[in-house]
C-alpha cells in the first residue's frame, strides 16, 4: 500500500512537471504565432493604406535588423544582396578588383591594392580618387556603396574613372576576378641564427588551417626550430579551423573546446583528430585586444594545455559560437547558438548581452562572478575577461598630434606624394624615414591646419572652471596663463617632440606603397615591442620553461 502511494506520488509529480513544460512550450509557441500574425497584419495595412508606396523590401530588412540587434552584435541577417559579405567572412573570397578603399571628404580613394590582383595589374595606385564607376558618379557616396559597386561576378568588366595627383583624370577598364584575401599574409624565418619562424594569421576562413600548415612545414624544411604565431587583430572566424590549428601542436584525441547551448543537440566536444606536425616545437602566441573568438580558442587552449607562452595584451573576450542557416530567396541568418569553453573549463565571454535593460549598453561580467581555473601544470587562469597573456606588454598610446595626422589623412596623403616623387625605395625592413625626409614632411604640413588639444590643456581648462566657481581664479590667473602657454599645442614644437612615432607611421605607410601588406609587416618588426619580447624570451630558454611550468 505504501509503495503504491509512493508510485502514485511520483506519477503525479512527473505528470505535473510534464504538464508545466507542455504549458510553457505551448505558451512560447502561442507568443511566436501571435507576434507573427501581428507583424503580417501591420505589413498588410501599410501596403493597403500608407500615403506613399512603401518600400517593402527595405522596410522588412530594417525590421529584421532592429529585432536581431536586441540580442547581440553577432546574430545577423544576410539579405540576398549581401551574400558577398557573408562569403567574404567565411571563405575570404569575393568577386571584385582586390583593393582596400577609404573615405576622404566627399570621395573614396584606393587605399591599398592587393598585390597581383586586378586593381594592381591594371595600374591603380594608393591615393587614386574614385570619381565614377561605369559612368555613375561616386561623389558623396558612402564607402559601402562604392565597395558594392566595385564588387561583382568574376569576368565582368566596368569602367573606373579616377583622379591621380600630378597626373589628372584617368579611365581604366577593369575585369573583376575571384579575390582571395590571404589568411596568412606573411610567414618566414625572421631570426636565422636562433632558427625562429613567424606566421601572421589574419582570419579563420576555410583555408586558415591549411595555410598555416603549409607555412610551418615550409619553414621546418628551412631549419625552423621555434615558432611565433601572431593572432593580433584577428577577429576570428570558423571554430573548426581553430581546432585544426591547435592540433598542429598537441597530440591526437586532445579536447580543444567544448560548446554548451540551450538546445542540447548543440552541446559538443571538439577534439584533435590527427597527429601533430610540431608537437615539441617551442611556441609563442601573440594576442591583443583585437584578438577574438577563434583566436581566443587557439590562444586559450594552448595556454590551458601549457603548450605555448601567450604574449601581448588581454584579448577581446568573445566566448560565443555562431552558426549560419539558409533561408528562402537566397538569404541567410547567422545565430549565436552556444558559448564555448577552453580545456580548463573557462568561458572568456566578457560582456553580458542578455540581461541588459532596454537601450542600455552591455556590461562586463562583475568581478564577483569571475572564477579561477587551472591549466594542466597548475597555473591559475580566470574566465570572463578574454585571454590574459602570460607575459603582458603595455602598448604606448599615440600622441594627440599623431592621431590628428592620421585622422586628417596627412600621413596617407604625404605617402601618396612621396611615392609619386620616388620610383623606388630600399626593401622593406631596411628603409629608414630619415632626417631629410622628415624635414620634407614638416614643409608639407606648413599650410595644413592641425586641430588637436593636449591632455594637459584639457585638464587645465577643467581646473579653471572649478577655480572660477570657487572664486579663486582671480588669484592664479597669471600662473594659469603661463602654464597654458606651455601646454597649448604648437605644431613646430610637437612635430619634434613626437618625431619618433610620426616617423614610424610615415615609414610604414610609404613601405606599403612599394611592398604591399607584406612590406608593412616586415617594416613593423623593428618597432614592435610585443614581437621583440617574443624574440627575447625565445633566447632565454630557462625563462620560457619557467613560465610554462
Amino acid at each position: 500500500m505504501r509503495m503504491n502511494k509512493i508510485l502514485l506520488s511520483f506519477f503525479l509529480s512527473t505528470l505535473f512537471v510534464f504538464q508545466s513544460s507542455l504549458v510553457k512550450a505551448q505558451s512560447n509557441g502561442f507568443e511566436v504565432i501571435k507576434n507573427l500574425e501581428i507583424m503580417n497584419q501591420i505589413f498588410e495595412q501599410l501596403d493597403l493604406y500608407f500615403v506613399d508606396e512603401p518600400q517593402n523590401g527595405r522596410m522588412s530588412k530594417t525590421a529584421i535588423d532592429a529585432m536581431l540587434k536586441e540580442l547581440d552584435p553577432y546574430t545577423v541577417y544576410y539579405h540576398e544582396s549581401n551574400i558577398e559579405d557573408y562569403r567574404l567572412m567565411t571563405t575570404g573570397q569575393y568577386g571584385g578588383i582586390g583593393a582596400l578603399i577609404r573615405k576622404i571628404d566627399d570621395y573614396s580613394y584606393i587605399a591599398e591594392p592587393y598585390e597581383g590582383n586586378p586593381a594592381d595589374k591594371t595600374g591603380l595606385k594608393a591615393g587614386d580618387k574614385i570619381l565614377s564607376i561605369d559612368g555613375k558618379s561616386m561623389h558623396k557616396k558612402t564607402s559601402d556603396e562604392v565597395s558594392t559597386a566595385l564588387k561583382g561576378p568574376k569576368g565582368t568588366s566596368f569602367k573606373l574613372e579616377i583622379e591621380r595627383p600630378g597626373e589628372g583624370k584617368k579611365t581604366f577598364t577593369i575585369t573583376r576576378d575571384e579575390i582571395k584575401i590571404p589568411d596568412v599574409p606573411y610567414s618566414g624565418i625572421i631570426d636565422k641564427q636562433n632558427k625562429i619562424g613567424y606566421v601572421k594569421l589574419n582570419s579563420f576562413t576555410q583555408t586558415a588551417a591549411s595555410d598555416v600548415k603549409s607555412a610551418i612545414e615550409k619553414m621546418k624544411g628551412e631549419g625552423m626550430e621555434k615558432l611565433v604565431l601572431d593572432l593580433r587583430g584577428n577577429g576570428g572566424g570558423l571554430l573548426i579551423e581553430a581546432v585544426k590549428i591547435v592540433n598542429f601542436f598537441v597530440p591526437k584525441n586532445q579536447v580543444v573546446v567544448t560548446t554548451k547551448a540551450r538546445v542540447k543537440e548543440e552541446n559538443r566536444i571538439y577534439q584533435t583528430l590527427d597527429e601533430p606536425i610540431a608537437q615539441d616545437m617551442p611556441l609563442i602566441v601573440l594576442i591583443d585586444e583585437g584578438s577574438a573568438s577563434a583566436s581566443e580558442i587557439v590562444a586559450g587552449s594552448l595556454q590551458d594545455l601549457d603548450r605555448a607562452v601567450v604574449i601581448g595584451q588581454t584579448s577581446f573576450g568573445k566566448g560565443l559560437v555562431q552558426r549560419t542557416y539558409d533561408l528562402k530567396y537566397g538569404s541567410k541568418v547567422k545565430l549565436t547558438i552556444a558559448k564555448y569553453y577552453t580545456p580548463s573549463g573557462r568561458c572568456v565571454q566578457r560582456l553580458e548581452y542578455y540581461d541588459k535593460e532596454k537601450g542600455a549598453k552591455p556590461k562586463e561580467v562583475p568581478d564577483s562572478l569571475l572564477k579561477t581555473f587551472k591549466t594542466r601544470n597548475g597555473r591559475t587562469v580566470i574566465d570572463g575577461r578574454g585571454i590574459e597573456p602570460d607575459v603582458k606588454v603595455e602598448t604606448e598610446e599615440l600622441s594627440r598630434l599623431s592621431i590628428s595626422l592620421l585622422n586628417g589623412n596627412h600621413v596617407f596623403n604625404y605617402a601618396t606624394e612621396f611615392a609619386r616623387n620616388n620610383t623606388s625605395i630600399p626593401e622593406a625592413g631596411t628603409f629608414v624615414f630619415g632626417e631629410k625626409e622628415y624635414n620634407d614632411f614638416k614643409n608639407y604640413l606648413k599650410d595644413k591646419e592641425l586641430k588637436y588639444s593636449t591632455a594637459s590643456e584639457d585638464n587645465l581648462k577643467k581646473w579653471k572652471e572649478t577655480a572660477e566657481k570657487e572664486g579663486y581664479f582671480q588669484y592664479v590667473k597669471e600662473d594659469y596663463d603661463k602654464m597654458m602657454e606651455k601646454v597649448t599645442p604648437s605644431k613646430e614644437r610637437d612635430l619634434e617632440k613626437f618625431r619618433g612615432e610620426i616617423s614610424e607611421m610615415l615609414e610604414n605607410e610609404i613601405v606599403s606603397r612599394y611592398y604591399y601588406q607584406k612590406g608593412r609587416i616586415l617594416d613593423a618588426f623593428r618597432n614592435d615591442k610585443t614581437f621583440q619580447k617574443a624574440l627575447e624570451l625565445f633566447k632565454n630558454q630557462a625563462e620560457f620553461d619557467k613560465i610554462l611550468k
